[in-house]
């Protein structure tokens, strides 16, 4: 099969049966709004994060070799599972020691049983829904994204509308949706098979820990730089503003979500296409980006209409903060996209020290901003690290695949997305005719790219 097509016939199977519980978010968040303050939403969302904190922790970054070498050849399925069930148990055994002392943390507390329990089903659920896609069931894949939305659906609207339970609720949801989700992949695809704990080979475990163990730190790192803002804002600017900024968040994630879909299509074909691997990646990263600039004009073009639909009023003031988080968004795929090539080479360190560079680069920027300029401040610094380590990465991965950018149209979309979102923020006169006219440029800009695709195919 066509390497190009093969790649877009993954997607397209990926997005029949994940793009629902991708969405989720914006179909649940009128819910999440109405039934939560904006400071309860801000706790909660805070909540979620130190557990998607914790997760790295816990499984040492395993999940991210589970598909690495579940795609190789060269080593066994049965190693690579048993290395992760392994590596996640160990990893959970050791959080609970640390109870004592991670219980006095911020947000922890009363919390802390509920957070580790959704650390635990969160790491368990990932390890056996990736181990499923290396396996290529990309198909059961997607039928578990598809009944992982209606278990969701189900749990939120039983948790938070009939019995009422608040912050709890929110959490015990996802629980409750991973704990199935698990159930159903162990069983329908047989992963007990997969289960060995006498004859592991221990080189396939050193060697998938070697490279994942360096992504602990990156992820945290990348915990650090979606974070770090949240945690500023709230301690600058207090817990409401915090909770509008989590929501202005939610709104640039389609592009996220949509690109996730996307990558878990992409990374199969990177780790396994060898052949003109260089004007592989050329091509379909041009593709990728035109369409990312382009949603992302899309989003700007139509922010506090979006807003207007999705959240409550009180939480209407959040469109604001929408413009500069579209732009972090875009770049935070496009680095991603260039950590397929780390990927595939196994340079696990390299992507974990741009990312380091990107996490204190934001840092910075959100001490010197935030009392500055307020919420704003902190999603400004949020894009200039993220285009950081664009640029580190874009530089640095040529090493290894020849892909060729063209500086200019890069340079030009980026103008484009800031002078919307600069427009849109100020609200300049005749603000939605110089947004329309700059969401048409950015299409012209970037047609050529989506076209030169699918001549291709």
């Amino acid at each position: 099969m066509n390497k190009y097509w093969k790649l877009i016939s993954n997607t397209l199977i990926f997005a029949i049966g994940t793009f629902s519980s991708k969405v989720l978010v914006f179909f649940l968040m009128p819910l999440y709004t109405s039934v939560l303050s904006e400071a309860e939403y801000g706790t909660v969302d805070l909540m979620v994060q130190i557990g998607n904190f914790l997760l790295p922790l816990v499984s040492c970054g395993i999940i991210n070799g589970i598909i690495r070498f579940g795609l190789d050849k060269y080593y066994k399925k049965k190693d690579v599972f048993t290395t992760g069930f392994v590596t996640i148990l160990g990893g959970f055994g050791v959080l609970l020691l640390l109870e004592p002392l991670l219980s006095r943390l911020p947000y922890m507390g009363e919390n802390t049983l509920l957070i580790y329990i959704f650390v635990l089903m969160s790491s368990l659920r990932s390890l056996c829904s990736q181990f499923v896609r290396a396996k290529g069931y990309v198909k059961l894949y997607s039928l578990d994204g598809l009944l992982s939305t209606a278990t969701t659906i189900f749990f939120n609207v039983l948790y938070l509308v009939v019995l009422k339970w608040g912050i709890n609720g929110y959490i015990l949801a996802m629980v409750s949706a991973d704990t199935l989700s698990t159930i159903f992949l162990f069983y329908i695809a047989g992963l007990r098979r997969y289960l060995h704990l006498r004859g592991l080979n221990r080189r396939t475990s050193k060697e998938m820990l070697r490279y994942s163990i360096p992504l602990i730190p990156n992820s945290i790192f990348w915990w650090v730089n979606n974070m770090a803002s949240r945690y500023l804002i709230a301690f600058f600017l207090g817990e409401e503003l915090n909770g509008l900024f989590a929501v202005s968040n939610k709104i640039p994630t389609v592009i996220v979500l949509m690109s996730n879909i996307f990558m878990d299509a992409w990374q199969m074909s990177a780790i396994t296409e060898t052949q003109g691997r260089g004007s592989f990646f050329t091509r379909v990263f041009r593709s990728y980006t035109s369409l990312l600039f382009i949603t992302g004009s899309g989003i700007i073009l139509f922010s506090k209409v979006i807003t207007k639909l999705l959240v409550s009023e009180a939480f209407y003031p959040s469109w604001q903060y929408i413009p500069f988080l579209v732009m972090a968004t875009v770049f935070t795929c496009i680095v991603n996209f260039l950590g397929s090539v780390y990927m595939v080479e196994k340079k696990s360190m390299l992507s974990l020290a741009t990312t380091a560079v990107g996490a204190v680069t934001n840092v910075i920027l959100n001490f010197l901003l935030i009392p500055r300029f307020g919420v704003n401040g902190a999603a400004f610094a949020t894009f200039i690290s993220y285009f950081v380590v664009f640029l580190l990465r874009a530089v640095d991965t040529r090493r290894f695949v020849r892909m060729r950018y063209s500086g200019l149209r890069l340079a030009i979309n980026t103008i484009l997305l800031l002078l919307q979102s600069f427009v849109m923020i100020l609200e300049l006169p005749y603000w939605i005719a110089w947004e329309i006219g700059l969401t048409l440029l950015m299409i012209v800009t970037n047609l050529g790219g989506i076209v030169m695709t699918l001549q291709k195919l």
